[in-house]
This record gives C-alpha cells, sequence and structure tokens, in this order.
C-alpha cells in the first residue's frame, strides 16, 4: 500500500465518496459515532453519506429516536445509532469522569459532588413524565434548586448527567437543543459486556474509517492503550495490516474496488470524520496548510474543502430564508474541471438544506 492509497480508501470507507446507505442511522451505524459538536455540521456529515438525504430526514430520525446525540468519548458530543447508544455510553464515558482534565475543570468551576448530586434530582424531576425541556429552561430548573448554572457549570452539570446516562439530547427547537431522559426516550436493551463492547467498537471503527492506525483508535475512542489493544485483536479476522512508510495501519480485509475519478470534490462540515478521528491527519492535510484548518488554540476544525482525498481549502457559509451563500477559499487556483464539480457540490448541499445555493 502507497501514502496515496490512505486518504482514496478513507473516503471510501467513510462513505464520502461513494455511498450505499439510504437512511441516516445506517450511516451513523456504520460509523460508530459521527462527530456532532457542530450541531449543523453534524447533520451534513451524516446526510452526505446517505443517498438523497435531506436535512428533514436527518433531524426526522433524531426525532425518531433512531439517532442519538450525547458525550460519548473525549468529552465532545457525537451522534450514536439509538441501538448503539447505550453500550457505547457505558463502555466510554467511564474514562472520562476519570480524566485529570474532568478533575480539574470541576474544581475550577467550584462543583461539589452535592452539586452534581443535586443537579440531578433537580433534572431528573424536571424531565420526568416525557417532557422535552431546553437548555437554559434546565439551566432555569437549576438555578431555582439552589445550583448556580453561570460560567459553564450547568453545562458541565449537564454533561456529567449524560455520562451516567440520566440525559441525552432531544429533537432541537428551532436552534435550541433540547434535553430528555435517556430511559424514557430510548428503550432499555440487553448490557453488552465489556469485553465484547471493545470488539465491537473496533470492529466499528477500523472498518469505517480504516486504513487508521492503533494510535488513531485510541485517540478516537479516549479508551486506555491496553483496552485498545483487546478491541484490536478481537477482530484480527475481519481486519488486515498494512505497513506504510513503517507505520503500522488496519482497515477491512474486504477493500472497495471502485475507482475514484478525478477531480473527486467535497464540501466536509466541520469537525468532520474525515479528519477529526485520526491523531495523525498528515495523510490528508499538508504541513502548510494545517493552521488553516485547524485553528491553534481553541480546537476548531474549519470546514474544508476536499479534492482527490487532500484538504485543498476552507469554505463558509451564510444563511438567509431561502438561500445559501458558499464562500469557498481555495488554498491554489481550481481548474476548471475541479471548479465544474465544485458547483455541482454545492448545489447538492443546497438540495441537502432545501435551499438555493449561490457560490463564490
Amino acid at each position: 500500500m502507497k501514502p496515496q492509497d490512505i486518504v482514496k480508501l478513507r473516503l471510501l470507507n467513510q462513505r464520502i465518496a461513494e455511498t450505499v446507505f439510504k437512511k441516516p442511522e445506517e450511516v451513523v451505524a456504520w460509523q460508530g459515532a459521527v462527530q456532532a459538536q457542530d450541531y449543523p455540521g453534524g447533520l451534513w456529515g451524516v446526510g452526505l453519506r446517505t443517498q438523497k438525504a435531506t436535512l428533514a430526514d436527518v433531524e426526522k430520525a433524531i426525532a425518531e429516536r433512531k439517532i442519538i446525540r450525547s458525550w460519548p468519548m473525549r468529552g465532545t458530543l457525537h451522534f450514536m445509532a439509538g441501538a448503539d447508544a447505550r453500550w457505547m455510553l457505558e463502555l466510554l464515558t467511564p474514562r472520562i469522569n476519570q480524566s485529570g482534565g474532568w478533575v480539574t475543570r470541576r474544581k475550577f468551576l467550584g462543583l461539589e459532588e452535592s452539586d452534581i448530586a443535586t443537579g440531578a434530582r433537580l433534572v431528573g424531576n424536571a424531565l420526568r413524565g416525557g417532557k422535552i425541556l431546553t437548555r437554559q429552561q434546565l439551566y432555569d430548573v437549576l438555578e431555582r434548586g439552589g445550583v448556580l448554572p453561570a460560567k459553564q457549570r450547568g453545562l458541565h452539570i449537564l454533561s456529567k448527567l449524560a455520562h451516567e446516562l440520566l440525559i441525552c439530547f432531544g429533537p432541537h427547537q428551532g436552534k435550541q437543543p433540547t434535553f430528555v431522559l435517556l430511559d424514557e426516550w430510548l428503550p432499555k436493551t440487553n448490557k453488552m459486556d465489556r469485553e465484547h463492547a471493545l470488539a465491537e467498537v473496533a470492529r466499528r471503527y477500523f472498518t469505517s474509517h480504516g486504513p487508521a492506525t492503533l494510535q488513531d483508535f485510541v485517540w478516537w475512542s479516549g479508551l486506555k492503550v491496553s483496552d485498545a489493544k483487546a478491541g484490536l485483536n478481537a477482530n484480527t479476522s475481519e481486519l488486515q495490516e498494512k505497513t506504510v512508510d513503517g507505520v503500522a495501519y488496519w482497515m477491512p480485509r474486504n477493500l472497495p474496488q471502485t475507482e475514484i475519478p478525478s477531480p473527486d470534490v467535497h464540501l466536509l462540515p466541520p469537525f468532520d470524520e474525515y479528519l477529526v478521528a485520526y491523531r495523525d491527519r498528515s495523510a490528508a492535510v499538508e504541513l502548510d496548510h494545517a493552521p488553516k484548518v485547524f485553528r491553534a488554540g481553541n480546537g476548531i476544525f474549519s470546514p474544508v474543502l476536499v479534492i482527490d482525498g487532500k484538504v485543498a481549502g476552507t469554505w463558509g457559509r451564510t444563511t438567509k430564508k431561502s438561500a445559501v451563500h458558499l464562500a469557498v477559499t481555495p488554498f491554489a487556483k481550481l481548474t476548471r474541471a475541479q471548479a465544474d464539480a465544485l458547483k455541482a457540490v454545492g448545489k447538492r448541499y443546497g438540495t441537502f438544506l432545501g435551499l438555493k445555493v449561490s457560490l463564490q
């Protein structure tokens, strides 16, 4: 395998260059989890991997509880398939709660265990009976109960309660996120033992994200190296190992045989799995362009233009009532073929949103 094969296979395995999925929840189940820190971006990340999907299709899957949004790993928000949410949260969130970063942040915010316990009681009572409340409404509940939510305290309480499987996100109300009780929103399923859960999360990751290294999987999952190795080793019959420049990559044994026509152009959202899911992103991002893609100091991953597997620019959008304007900033002048392909991709994005699109 050659270095240039890494991006080609990732485009195919992540179902960016070609997808077989007709339902948004199928995409999420295939990926294991899809980054959804940026909610509109997360919706497009699922949509672009689903045949003919619209924004309404993805949000319908969320409203129907086929896709669940919560904090399963790395302290960031992800979409998970409804059938996977419980076992993934049970497997991955203890690692977050035990991390030094969580403990330090809790101390910085002045949060005591009693605040979390009181918050759990207040939030649980407020949501019980199938209620769906916005984040601000829950902050008001906390404040009335004597737990101050200001200065990000409320958000950290809610994330901790999600880690404890008390709550998860419900469907958005306009632009406002909402919360529900997990046990009421998502029926309980049979528990998966830890050994099988490690094997399953590793299988999902390397099948959908490969070629990837063990270090990539550790980064993505937040697991200890020993647990990540155990999950990987449980799947060696389904995975194959290839070495590129002395580095071991793992991927499914049955690789896509599709030839991707050039130019292959994509507009990926911020924090897309194509970049954020790997510790080493050098296969897709040239070193000179990295500062434009990964904003130093704030952990932001910009939305990117990808051409033939390489990040070739950034983009942004301005949305009005009936139209969306896309401002694309390529790192180099596009060829006519690339520009034509970009117009087609922009049109696809407009169709997803249900809006007319203009491209700059």
